[in-house]
């Protein structure tokens, strides 16, 4: 009997396991199916469209890496489109982004400004920025090696005139640092006909600013002459430290690492007009001043006589004018 009862349970335990093991199959075919997405065929006349490879605001300077064709429905494909073997997309290097374009979203010939272009120059000014024009020589342009795309720094030369009779103080001071070239003359492309960098000498140069900063040029023209010290790709590095280190950023409100990297580049690109350095004329020979020439005496003239208006000045009480030829000499009544 006990055996028997034995059997029974054993028989319904295995009923109800399996009972459960269907049931739990049955839910889970029941669910929906997971579907893995497949990739779009590729047909075989298919069109090959150029598309953005990373978001392109407005004002970003087209290179090589911007783009990429891409395959592209018929039906969706527009006239405005660049089209692999229609368009050259050498072609496009340098130009400027007019309105701005999503990653993966097709360029179309309405969103970019290529050099040369009514409105390229516009579009190639960052928010807030202007665009100023000096006039240099060859002297003062590093002989046409600057081109579109180069940054710069602007030096001023002046002389500082005293109120002595020596000759007047020189010097030159870096007024401006990482200044970002537009043009030269009316060339906004440094490329040949051969697709090279070509070198040419310029007599005006087009440079990015900020209101600020053109206003100091502005004046900066009236005072002296300017001339150009080209600044190598990679000296921003020392400027960023120092700015960085400053009081003037502040990389605590980064929320990510591209934020922070889009900061960076953003601070590493601005015009500087702070920190400015000089040089004086005894910095490069012997024979020049260090510092502006010293006034002269209040009791003498400019030749080293005494002067009638010093000594006028200084006397209380009746005088006498002794004039002897050119030189003037002033006697108080009762005096010698």
């Amino acid at each position: 009997m006990e055996a028997k009862k034995i059997v029974l349970l054993a028989g319904a335990l295995i009923i109800a396991v399996t009972t459960a093991l269907l049931a739990r199959n049955m839910l889970n075919s029941s669910s929906t199916p997971q579907v893995n997405a497949a990739a779009m065929p590729v047909e075989a006349n298919q069109p090959r469209v150029l598309v953005a490879t990373k978001a392109l605001p407005v004002g970003t300077i087209l290179d090589a890496e911007s783009f990429r064709f891409q395959p592209w429905p018929k039906d969706l494909v527009e006239q405005a489109y660049y089209i692999q073997g229609q368009a050259d997309p050498a072609k496009l290097a340098g130009s400027v982004v007019r309105t701005a374009i999503t990653a993966g979203q097709p360029l179309t010939q309405g969103a970019i400004v290529k050099p040369g272009e009514r409105g390229f120059l516009a579009a190639a000014l960052g928010p807030g920025m202007r665009a100023v024009t000096v006039p240099v020589t060859a002297q003062s342009s590093v002989a046409g090696f600057v081109f579109p795309g180069d940054r710069i720094d602007l030096v001023l030369t002046q002389s500082v005139s005293g109120g002595g009779d020596g000759d007047p103080l020189k010097v030159s001071e870096t007024i401006l640092r990482n200044l970002r070239v537009l043009a030269t003359d009316q060339r906004m492309d440094a490329m040949g006909d051969d697709g090279k960098p070509e070198v040419k000498t310029f007599s005006n140069v087009t440079i990015e600013v900020t209101p600020k900063i053109a206003e100091k040029i502005a004046v900066a023209q009236t005072i002296g002459s300017l001339s150009m010290s080209l600044r190598s790709i990679a000296d921003t590095t020392s400027d960023l430290d120092a700015a960085i280190a400053g009081t003037d950023v502040d990389l605590g409100g980064a929320a990510s690492g591209k934020a922070e990297k889009a900061m960076l580049a953003k601070i590493a690109a601005r015009p500087v007009d702070r920190g400015t350095t000089y040089s004086t004329g005894a910095d490069v020979s012997r024979y020049q001043r260090s510092s502006v020439p010293p006034k002269a005496d209040a009791g003498q003239s400019l030749n080293g006589q005494p002067g009638a208006p010093a000594l006028a000045s200084a006397i209380n009480g009746p005088v006498v004018k002794v004039a002897r030829a050119t030189d003037v000499t002033v006697v108080p009544v009762g005096g010698k």
